[in-house]
């Protein structure tokens, strides 16, 4: 069966579709790793559960037209990637970038199934956003470009058939403003997106939730494993958004020295630890370059895209116990892996969603590195969404504290199964096998019980 699927894997990959690469390249990933299962289990092959479940159950694309504040009409292009829901309601975030298109949000949603099913939480897989940029746009085009899509989306979602949350570009201000408008077309109450404003529905902990998960899911597998806890420890971590912030939080507040940070732009390296109340006034606040850090801290060094070692990037060619890559999805490449390898770490986590290249990934592996994939260690977002969806069904309102309990024994509840899967398929270690194996199982046994 394992043959049979990656031979039509491969007519894909030949099919010289380009946008499609990085989900084949997810794909290719998790069957893989679950060959063990489905040699083992012949109900699988009999289901075709793998042949329906790397196809989408359906893609809605529709067009968004919207007005600047120059009066000038826009256009761009809005997605919905309805993967599957098996388990519960489509669930997953929306992506507001230049980037996005089809193919990206189809690797996406399709990390997404696995992701949600290992949290033990009722929510399917699904995908979604535009290629509208954010930035550089006002607040008020912000609101109307919103209005405009949510016009659309609303026809496709409901709080037991498809619950969106944010994403890269859509923040608490942009979720404030869909729900806002989904609420004048429906007239409806009810919680049809997570990741909302505080006052009206949403859950404390949501900025925080994916951030701190990665650290609660790192420090359950290094006690698996039997190695030295964070605290005291040298990590670097990538990225300038929510998920690096918070991990970098997190981190400080277990005793761990966090010295690098990052953007699109270039890595700030400060060997005494990052400020990160200063990171936070100039991205979430200001949301400037990272390197206005030299402004406060001249000490620091500032290290440019355009300098980075070739094939590389500078942020993982510092010496190092963890590293924490919550950037963008490829950006730890193969020169990367070797560097941290070399350089002493002992644990790379994914706060980004598949962050580091299959060769990477292989070299981590190989070498014994503690290595927890994204669909098991950045899960703890979507646990706080799910948790999102509980309140708004309940209308009541947890505090943080109550959120933040419920966070970390998910995320350690996640790493144990993760580990005891890969132990019980023989391949005790392999995090990203047991993450693949345990997720897809959950799925495909749904499938199995409601037939087709």
């Amino acid at each position: 069966m394992v043959e049979t699927i990656k031979d039509e894997l491969m007519k894909f990959e030949n099919s010289n579709c380009a946008e499609d690469s990085i989900f084949f390249q997810a794909m290719e990933e998790v069957i893989y790793s679950i060959s063990p299962l489905l040699e083992s289990d012949p109900r699988y092959k009999s289901h075709a559960i793998l042949e329906r479940l790397v196809v989408p159950d359906r893609i809605i694309e529709f067009k968004v037209t919207w007005l600047d504040d120059n009066n000038k009409i826009q256009v761009n292009t809005g997605y919905r990637v309805q993967f599957n829901n098996a388990l519960g309601p489509y669930k997953g975030g929306l992506r507001f970038h230049p980037t996005v298109n089809k193919g990206v949000l189809k690797f996406l949603g399709f990390e997404q199934i696995l992701k949600n099913s290992l949290t033990g939480l009722p929510i399917g897989g699904a995908k979604g956003g535009s290629d509208f940029n954010p930035k550089g746009k006002s607040d008020f085009e912000i609101m109307k470009f919103c209005s405009a899509f949510m016009t659309e989306l609303h026809k496709y979602i409901g709080p037991r058939v498809d619950v969106p949350a944010g994403d890269i570009g859509v923040g608490a201000r942009e979720i404030g403003y869909l729900f806002g408008e989904y609420k004048k077309i429906t007239s409806s109450y009810e919680g049809v997106l997570t990741g909302k404003p505080f006052m009206f529905g949403g859950s404390l902990m949501r900025p925080e939730a994916t951030g701190y998960g990665v650290v609660y899911f790192t420090e359950t597998m290094l006690e698996q494993e039997l190695k030295e806890p964070l605290s005291g420890k040298i990590c670097t971590v990538s990225g300038a958004g929510n998920v690096a912030i918070y991990t970098i939080e997190k981190l400080q507040a277990i005793g761990a020295i966090v010295v690098t940070c990052s953007d699109s732009q270039g890595t700030i390296y400060d060997s005494r630890g990052i400020d990160l109340k200063l990171v936070k006034e100039i991205k979430l606040e200001r949301r400037a370059s990272i390197k206005e850090y030299l402004d406060v801290y001249k000490e620091a060094t500032y290290i440019p895209v355009s300098e980075y070692p070739e094939g590389g990037h500078a942020v993982w060619n510092i010496p190092c116990y963890a590293a924490f890559p919550c950037a963008t999805q490829n950006e730890l490449t193969e020169v990367d892996a070797k560097n941290l390898i070399a350089n002493g770490c002992i644990s790379v986590s994914e706060g980004a969603n598949m962050p580091s290249t299959p060769e990477a990934t292989e070299l981590f592996l190989s070498n014994k590195i503690c290595f927890a994939p994204a669909k098991a260690a950045n899960a703890g977002g979507v646990a706080v969404s799910e948790f999102e969806m509980s309140q708004n069904a309940s209308m009541q309102k947890w505090s943080f504290e109550k959120v933040d309990e419920k966070l970390k024994e998910t995320m350690q509840q996640i790493c144990k199964r993760v580990f005891l899967t890969a132990k019980d398929y023989g391949v005790e270690g392999n995090y990203v096998d047991g993450a693949n194996i345990a997720g897809f199982k959950r799925v495909a046994d749904a499938m199995i019980a409601e037939g087709i």
